[in-house]
C-alpha cells in the first residue's frame, strides 16, 4: 500500500478537477499497478453510450439548431479552479460565438447539461454516488448552467435540477422538460431502440 501511494499518478488519468484538486477515473487505480489500460477506464459502459446516444439523436431532431448547438463526448467546462466534463451540453448559438475553434475547455456556461451515470472515482465521496452527483450539479449552477439534468441508470431515475427552483427527482419514464417545449421520455426512446435492446 505504502508503495502505491507513492508512485506518481499520471495526468491523463484525473477526469475532473473540483476547486483545483483532481478527481480521478474510476479504476484509476488498476491502471497504475499495470491491471487496466488507460483506454478500459476512460470508456463508457454500453449503457451509458446508449443513453446518451438516444439523447443526442432526439434532440437533433427537435431541437432549434438556428437557436441552439448540442455538443456532447465529454465536452469540457472550465470555470474557477475547477473543469468538469459534460456528456451532453446544449449551448446558445450566439453564446459559442465567443469562443473561438482552439482545443481548450470552453469557458462559457451551457443553458443545459444533461449527465448519465458518471466515469468519476467515487473514493473521495465515501463511493457515494449520490453525493458526487449533487456537489457536481451544484458546481455547474453556481457556474451559470441554468438546467442539470442527471440521468442514472442504476435506479432509473432523473435528477432535474434548476437555479432557485427545488430540484426534484423522476422516474425516466415520465416526461422529462428539457427546454423550449421539449420534453424526453427516456423510456420510450430506449424501448425504440428495439433492434439493439430488447
Amino acid at each position: 500500500m505504502k508503495t502505491f501511494l507513492k508512485t506518481k499518478i499520471p495526468t491523463t488519468l484525473i477526469y475532473e478537477v473540483k476547486d483545483g484538486k483532481p478527481i480521478y477515473y474510476k479504476d484509476y487505480e488498476k491502471v497504475v499497478k499495470g491491471e487496466k489500460s488507460i483506454e478500459e477506464v476512460m470508456g463508457s459502459s454500453f449503457i451509458q453510450s446508449l443513453i446518451i446516444s438516444v439523447i443526442v439523436e432526439y434532440l437533433f431532431e427537435k431541437i432549434d439548431k438556428t437557436k441552439y448547438t448540442v455538443l456532447f463526448n465529454e465536452v469540457g467546462f472550465s470555470f474557477g479552479k475547477s473543469k468538469r466534463c459534460l456528456d451532453i451540453a446544449i449551448y446558445l448559438n450566439k453564446d459559442l460565438k465567443a469562443s473561438s475553434l482552439k482545443n481548450i475547455y470552453l469557458k462559457i456556461p451551457p443553458k443545459v447539461v444533461i449527465e448519465v451515470d458518471t466515469k468519476a472515482d467515487l473514493k473521495r465521496y465515501s463511493a457515494s454516488f449520490d453525493f458526487y452527483v449533487r456537489e457536481k450539479t451544484q458546481d455547474l449552477l453556481d457556474a451559470g448552467v441554468e438546467k442539470v439534468l442527471w440521468f442514472s441508470s442504476y435506479d432509473r431515475k432523473v435528477l432535474i435540477a434548476e437555479k432557485s427552483k427545488d430540484w426534484v427527482i423522476k422516474p425516466w419514464n415520465k416526461d422529462i422538460d428539457i427546454l423550449d417545449s421539449i420534453s424526453i421520455n427516456l423510456e420510450i426512446l430506449l424501448k425504440n431502440k428495439k433492434e439493439v435492446i430488447d
